[in-house]
């Protein structure tokens, strides 16, 4: 009896902790979105899935951030620095994103439709996937392997 006392404590215990984390992860997401508003830097952040359509990121520091499925539709990225971030799944079809750096960044599976793209940087970027229908001013060095 004394067993099944314990082993039903702890799960209980296991279990009032498990929705506090839950809460937190959102609400850390929720501060790095507002830093990143303020500040116009979230290098590393996590944006998973994060609504910013429309948003005017002029400039904003998102190197390595993760932005996997992150809806980026119309946002304003001009002279935004990606390099090295996770926008695999992303929506960024209509972004201004001129002078945007995408080096190696992961767009696996991203939308860039009808994205601007004037002297955005994308060397060593994954592109496998991406929607770059109506892309206006994307200029892409290809490299198929082999010797030059």
């Amino acid at each position: 009896m004394k067993s099944i006392f314990l082993t039903a404590a702890a799960l209980f215990s296991s279990l009032s902790l498990a929705a506090p984390i839950s809460v937190e992860a959102a609400e850390s997401q929720s501060q790095q979105v507002k830093r990143l508003i303020e500040t116009r830097a979230c290098y590393g952040c996590n944006l998973k899935g994060v609504n910013l359509r429309g948003a005017h990121l002029i400039g904003v520091d998102l190197r390595n951030a993760n932005l996997k499925d992150a809806n980026l539709e119309s946002a304003n990225l001009e002279g935004a620095d990606l390099q090295g971030a996770n926008l695999q799944g992303a929506n960024l079809s209509d972004a201004f994103a001129s002078g945007t750096t995408f080096n190696n960044a992961n767009l696996i599976n991203a939308d860039l439709s009808d994205a601007q793209l004037h002297n955005a940087q994308v060397d060593g970027a994954v592109m496998i996937g991406t929607n770059v229908s109506g892309v206006d001013g994307l200029d892409i060095n290809l490299g198929v392997g082999g010797e030059e």
